[in-house]
């Protein structure tokens, strides 16, 4: 039988937020934005532990409302807006590690503003980096409109490429295919995090390509008013 792998699953919600306040868990019809990523990673199989990583009460007491393990209180100097995600994800990993008395094989992170994602892309990506044996793999979609070729720079109000656009060719035609981190999932090796501290990046990073519907990442109050109006219909 093979051995099971320890895989620790990290949201990281801040209670702060510039954007919209406090943005993680603002209602969306009843239920706080965190509450869509909870409800996926809790059908996930794979994973080990499952953490939510927050410096607020308030997030940390509806958390629990949904029985999520909230363990800690994030430290202030890990939760200011210029605190990277690495540095948070490094401290709840080893704060579990400590805890639980148990060195973990992968470390994923579900994004709360991404909460299109489900429980099939969480446990893909978990899948590849197993099979790859990748440093890691993270959540990309493709990008139309903004393919790199189109694209512009101005200097001395005029118009320059980044890189060349062929003839002005229809999105479609546009290649290679460009894809952008989507934000929603990242999983990386154990010690990839913690030794390097890099969750992508390197020769040895993979893409799980997600669906184009699922890589809304709520930002703006737009954002928000769409995947309103997408839970309203």
């Amino acid at each position: 039988m093979e051995k099971r792998l320890n895989i620790l699953a990290v949201t990281l919600a801040r209670g702060g937020s510039k954007g919209i306040k406090n943005k993680n868990i603002i209602q969306t019809k009843n239920k706080p934005l965190i509450y869509y990523t909870i409800k996926e990673a809790k059908k996930s199989e794979l994973i080990s532990d499952y953490i939510v990583s927050t410096d607020s009460r308030k997030i940390k007491s509806i958390c629990e409302k949904y029985r999520v393990n909230v363990p800690f209180l994030r430290p202030k100097y890990l939760s200011s807006d210029k605190a990277s995600s690495v540095s948070a994800l490094k401290h709840a990993t080893l704060f579990m590690e400590k805890k639980n008395n148990i060195k973990y094989d992968f470390i994923i992170e579900l994004m709360c503003t991404n909460p299109l994602k489900d429980v099939s892309d969480i446990d893909g990506i978990i899948k590849k980096i197993i099979k790859t044996k990748a440093d890691s793999v993270i959540a990309v979609n493709r990008l139309y409109d903004h393919h790199p070729q189109r694209i512009k720079k101005i200097v001395k109000d005029k118009i320059n490429d980044f890189i060349p656009e062929k003839n002005e060719a229809r999105r479609q035609d546009l290649k290679p295919f460009a894809y952008i981190r989507s934000g929603a999932i990242y999983c990386m090796k154990r010690d990839y995090l913690i030794r390097q501290g890099k969750r992508y990046g390197g020769n040895n990073s993979r893409p799980y390509i997600i669906d184009d519907k699922k890589a809304l990442n709520i930002d703006t109050t737009n954002d928000l008013n769409y995947f309103i109006s997408m839970k309203n219909k």
